[in-house]
């Protein structure tokens, strides 16, 4: 049991030790006490993405036009190697006149008495060189130099090949106003493999160059031309390919260019699968026609989403086939802009 002294000394120590906590205590009070929470700022909303559309309502929000949010845009220029030496695109746009100077119907080339149409060329490729002279204008004819018919006739191919007196003539129409010449096959129900051959005489020049038309290629479904739309595999167009690059070795070519016409999805199958020839410039040619909208439509589902090289868009002079035009300021808007303008 304490006595008295000591529980007072106890009582006095116990004291002392409380007054000298009592500062610390107040000091761990003071740091424990949570500092304010300053008011944090709004997070700004990111812009929103541009809204790209289809169809007769899209204006200016098409998505074949740059910067409307298609997925597509990254995909172009197409990542190739170097042009080489002679190459023409893509520091220059061909502007083609297409057609047979046999029929008023198929496009320009016929449509005209000849001095008017090359007139009319030279012309063209002045407005298109001031309107994007990044771009001066590299003029050419497109001559249909095999033609798919309705009926088998003598070959029993549903084709016919222009004699090689009409070729040379417009050759010369070419030559005359320092134009390319391209020699577009319809094969019907023939093949590349037995029709590539037969023009390689006019091929060896260098300033002769070829297109290839799926729509009248019948060989997949054997029907008749016209009846039904024709169409070509990657396999097709790299044997183009594979032709025109083994002519530029044997002759030492400048580079061929490939016109690839197209206006369906089912029109070039497995486009993927195209094998690029730095010797063959490739052009995925937007063959439809309609007004402005529905082509961009065509250019955007067909060439801008299924990349290859190169692009292309056909042009009509009746109002039948393109109404209203489309105009040469709207087709340079569009992304990729096309290197390839074929008017008939």
């Amino acid at each position: 049991m304490f006595s008295r002294q000591s529980f007072s000394r106890v009582l006095v120590a116990a004291i002392a030790i409380g007054s000298s906590l009592t500062p610390v205590l107040a000091m761990a009070q003071t740091v424990a006490k949570p500092a304010a929470t300053p008011t944090p700022k709004p997070t700004p909303k990111p812009k929103p993405k541009a809204q790209g559309a289809l169809g007769p309502q899209s204006g200016d929000r098409h998505l074949a036009f740059k910067g409307n949010g298609s997925d597509a845009d990254s995909l172009w220029p197409v990542k190739t190697a170097a042009p080489l030496p002679g190459s023409i695109m893509p520091a220059k746009r061909v502007l083609a006149y297409y057609g047979n100077p046999l029929s008023k119907r198929m496009g320009i080339l016929g449509e005209f008495e000849t001095n008017e149409m090359l007139a009319k060329l030279v012309a063209d490729a002045a407005e298109w060189t001031r309107l994007d002279p990044a771009h001066p204008v590299q003029p050419a004819l497109h001559l249909i130099a095999m033609v798919a018919n309705p009926d088998p006739g003598p070959s029993g191919k549903y084709r016919t090949r222009m004699d090689s007196a009409l070729i040379e003539k417009v050759y010369g129409w070419a030559k005359s106003k320092n134009a390319l010449l391209f020699v577009d096959l319809q094969v019907g129900q023939s093949t590349l493999q037995q029709e590539l051959p037969w023009i390689e005489k006019f091929l060896m020049r260098p300033d002769v160059h070829l297109g290839i038309d799926p729509e009248f290629s019948m060989k997949a479904s054997g029907a008749v031309p016209g009846r039904r739309i024709g169409t070509y595999d990657a396999a097709d167009i790299n044997y183009a390919i594979r032709f025109l690059a083994n002519l530029v070795d044997k002759h030492k070519l400048p580079p061929k260019i490939l016109v690839v016409h197209r206006f369906t999805p089912k029109g070039v199958t497995n486009a993927r699968n195209v094998k690029l020839d730095p010797k063959v410039q490739v052009v995925m040619h937007m063959d439809g026609f309609g007004a402005p909208w529905l082509k961009r439509d065509t250019y955007y589902r067909d060439i801008k989403r299924e990349p290859v090289q190169f692009t292309g868009w056909k042009q009509f002079t009746k109002a039948k086939n393109d109404k209203p035009p489309t105009t040469r300021e709207a087709i340079l808007r569009l992304w990729p802009a096309p290197l390839y303008i074929q008017v008939q």
